[in-house]
């Protein structure tokens, strides 16, 4: 029978034991929490803004000529007339948060981080969802070099801690408003010649944002722009010795990096620093996450005048990763007892105590279906509770329960009464 309503197209649900990886939900969920471990231990804190906003807070940030506004958005208008837009990206938002609750006002640099749904209209494939889950940091108020190497560090550190080691850094300066203003003039005079060349989309990103002509997959462009001219010799004096700087961090730290100058990531915003961290795990569609600096970001939307950094990486992405390498994760969390009621007189017994070893703080778990012995022993064996407790008719006449550890197949007869001071702590009660 065809189901009715099935799910819309480009998503996908989370489920515990899901075949992907990027489907399971408590994969996912480990995920964020080493994420959110990680940002703790540079000194970051959680943030959590709304999953819609005004849609002009998308269009003025992120750029207008941008394929994710003027493609990829999510927008409805309320019934008061207001136009709202999912969330296709965090950094706007949370700057919107930072700005509209006054969180400079207390000076020195905001440290935050973000677990967030994203939503983006573009073609479905494997890793890229129209509904996908985000993990990310924003940096607030200092414009350090020493601030972006931290950021970059951060990301690492997620990606090598859930076991992804074989990492590539790209690295690049995308310099300022003002210094792109001169260096596109200067690629558009390369270009030109070339343009026919160029894809309908090449040339339409030619005439609204050929910054974006960078970016570019397609084999015969990046060809042509092989020869193209580099950014990095627009840079004003400030700009290169920020990069320059930077570098000097990483390479103290340590920190491996291919110069790339053709990096410019999806964004009108950044300015100075942009990087990408990638995996050769994932195939063609390769990148893991990125970010870059935003020193005019927060000005642009009503706040005051703040530097800014942040990087955003894709869940989903990550755990294709970690599938192909085959990286051990922790299993999922389960059940300490299962308690296996048979019989009438047995079953408002077993439930009481279910109760008290859930208040005690034990994992518990039952069968609600009163069925037979060995099939409840079947449902303890997939739950991999660590031990059986076995309560029937008779036990309850004697006040016992029998014991077994599922692990070894010990089994013991012990006190009713015993059972969660047994369980509790992990053994015989003191006499």
């Amino acid at each position: 029978m065809p189901l009715k309503y099935p799910r819309a197209k480009g998503t996908h649900d989370l489920f515990p034991g899901a075949a992907s990886w990027e489907e399971d939900s408590h994969r996912c969920h480990y995920l964020e929490d080493i994420f959110r471990g990680v940002s703790n231990l540079y000194g970051y804190s959680e943030i959590r803004t709304p999953v819609f906003e005004p849609t002009e807070l998308f269009t003025r940030s992120i750029g207008e000529a941008t394929d994710i506004v003027s493609k990829e958005m999510y927008t409805l208008v309320t019934k008061g007339g207001d136009s709202l837009t999912l969330r296709p990206e965090s950094t706007a938002p949370v700057l919107r948060a930072y700005v509209q609750n006054s969180l400079y006002a207390s000076g020195g640099v905001s440290k935050l981080f973000y677990c967030a749904s994203h939503f983006r209209y573009e073609r479905a494939q494997k890793g890229r969802y129209r509904q996908h889950e985000q993990l990310g940091v924003e940096a607030l108020g200092a414009d350090d070099p020493a601030l972006d190497a931290e950021v970059i560090a951060l990301a690492l550190a997620f990606f090598r801690r859930i076991g992804i080691h074989n990492l590539t850094l790209k690295l690049n300066s995308v310099g300022s408003l003002e210094s792109r203003a001169a260096y596109l003039v200067a690629l558009k005079e390369f270009v030109l010649p070339h343009l026919p060349e160029f894809s309908g989309e090449g040339q339409a990103r030619f005439e609204t944002n050929p910054l974006r002509l960078l970016d570019t997959k397609n084999a015969r462009e990046l060809e042509i722009l092989s020869s193209a001219p580099h950014l990095s010799a627009y840079l004003t004096d400030e700009e290169r010795l920020h990069h320059e700087t930077l570098i000097g961090y990483l390479t103290d730290a340590g920190v491996d990096f291919e110069p790339d100058p053709f990096l410019v990531r999806g964004f009108d915003y950044y300015t100075k620093t942009a990087f990408e961290i990638q995996s050769p795990d994932l195939g063609a569609q390769n990148a893991l996450g990125g970010g870059g600096r935003y020193n005019k970001l927060v000005e642009q939307i009503g706040g005051p005048p703040t530097p800014g950094i942040g990087f955003g990486l894709g869940v989903e992405r990550a755990l294709i990763a970690l599938q192909a390498l085959a990286v051990e994760m922790p299993p999922p969390p389960c059940p300490t007892a299962f308690i296996i009621i048979q019989g009438q007189s047995a079953r408002p017994v077993g439930i009481k105590l279910l109760s008290d070893l859930r208040a005690a703080g034990i994992a518990a778990e039952t069968d609600y279906g009163s069925r037979s012995m060995k099939a409840q022993m079947r449902a303890a064996d997939k739950a991999h509770a660590r031990y059986a407790l076995i309560l029937g008719d008779d036990e309850v006449a004697q006040n016992v329960i029998q014991l077994k550890n599922l692990y070894d197949s010990w089994q013991h007869t012990i006190p009713l009464a015993e059972a969660v001071e047994w369980l509790s702590s992990d053994g015989p009660p003191a006499r």
